[in-house]
């Protein structure tokens, strides 16, 4: 008898960061005072010009049809024309394909570079749905993993012995979720070139891009490394950047041959991006910077605090993320040790021992691919911050 699900989608997982996310807030209807630290999304309600510009096109009829499956020519010409503004990178219009969020970009972009078999090395702690997209298109990934004594940031040498006859890809992010970890424009050219000598594609993730602090910078692969360009799909969207998580908006810019391929494949999957929205984000990437400026400002002052007192708490070590909206602390030194009873043996456990005695929702590193640490967002208001951490640490505070 046939299985009633296949074995392609009865092999991935949910989303755990989202899971995390849904229990913590099922947990605070229930009357619980839950504060969550999983989900990856601005507090900020999406900035006013472009609410307004999606009210306006709900009420234009030419948005109520069918649009071009790849995006409105409108809105891929001014990606293109934000990109260069933004990172440098000169790209035609006709490079860009607008999808349903970045989700879909990853997911779009692995179908069409992957056969079956094709392997992608994927640095580690990696964004939970990077291998999961990579499985789905047929793809192996390959774990390269990175921790806190070099600030998680992977070096060529452990590229090249991952390297493979069968490394078709590398997938890259930076600024990084789930680390933060924002890598410098010498360790970008030197990935690029090794990239570019081995004829590996890399898949670069630059969602985060506006998000960088203490002086760092968001280096746009193909503009350090020229060559690397058609060999390259840089993927990016609203969401981060623009508070518009909720708005579904992200892209592709790939090599022509690849955007018309990935076209096709999206004519079929889902055809244009809800019009409303494709509106919207052409209001967010022409408009000017300034309500993200603002966001910036609050995210570097909960970044310094959240720093702070996480490194105030025994047993827990945190570098100082310079990109995105992540910390990454190592819990293992507060492993085995007893809590209210009981020994955590793992950060999956001591993540579940946290919600039910601190009521605080962090998500554990198992879900990032490295065991032994916990992702926290600190895009949540900054009172709630304080307490949800206050909490948290006087709770881990009580180990022994």
């Amino acid at each position: 008898m046939s299985a009633r699900v296949s074995a392609r989608i009865g092999g991935i997982s949910e989303s755990a960061t989202l899971a995390v996310d849904a229990k913590a807030k099922a947990l605070k209807a229930a009357g619980r005072p839950v504060i969550g630290f999983g989900a990856g999304e601005p507090d900020f309600p999406t900035p006013e010009p472009i609410v307004q510009a999606a009210i306006e096109a709900a009420a234009d009829p030419r948005n109520h049809r069918y649009t071009p499956a790849a995006g409105l020519p409108e809105l891929r010409e001014a990606i293109a024309a934000k990109t260069k503004r933004d990172s440098g990178y000169d790209v035609d219009a006709s490079q860009v394909i607008v999808t349903n969020g970045g989700k879909h970009a990853v997911y779009q972009t692995c179908a069409t570079l992957l056969d079956p078999g094709d392997e992608v090395i994927l640095p580690a702690p990696y964004w939970t749905t990077y291998p999961e997209a990579i499985a789905l298109a047929g793809g192996v990934a390959v774990p390269v993993v990175t921790d806190e004594t070099q600030d998680y940031l992977v070096t060529v040498e452990q590229l090249e012995a991952a390297r493979t006859p069968r490394t078709k890809a590398l997938m890259f992010v930076s600024p990084s979720n789930p680390t933060g970890a924002v890598y410098p424009r010498e360790q970008v050219e030197a990935i690029g070139r090794w990239a570019v000598d081995n004829g590996i594609w890399v898949i670069t993730d630059e969602i985060y891009e506006h998000l960088v602090y203490d002086g760092a910078t968001a280096e746009s692969m193909p503009v350090v490394v020229p060559e690397l360009a058609d060999t390259c799909v840089v993927i990016n969207g609203v969401a981060k950047t623009y508070a518009m998580t909720g708005w579904r908006v992200g892209w592709m810019i790939s090599p022509k041959d690849v955007t018309k391929a990935a076209a096709n494949l999206q004519s079929h999957l889902s055809s244009n991006v809800a019009n409303v929205s494709q509106r919207a984000a052409l209001a967010a990437v022409s408009g000017p910077l300034d309500a993200v400026r603002e966001m910036h400002e609050a995210f570097d002052r909960r970044r310094r605090t959240i720093v702070d007192m996480l490194s105030a708490i025994p047993g827990v070590e945190v570098p100082t993320p310079k990109g995105a909206f992540y910390v990454y602390p190592s819990v293992k030194a507060l492993l085995g040790k007893e809590i209210r009873g009981v020994r955590a043996e793992s950060s999956s456990e001591l993540a579940a021992l946290i919600l039910e005695h601190a009521e605080v929702a962090v998500v554990p590193g198992e879900a990032f691919g490295t065991p032994g640490y916990f992702r926290l967002s600190y895009a949540l208001g900054d009172a709630d911050l304080a307490t949800g951490l206050t909490r948290m640490g006087d709770l881990l505070r009580e180990a022994k």
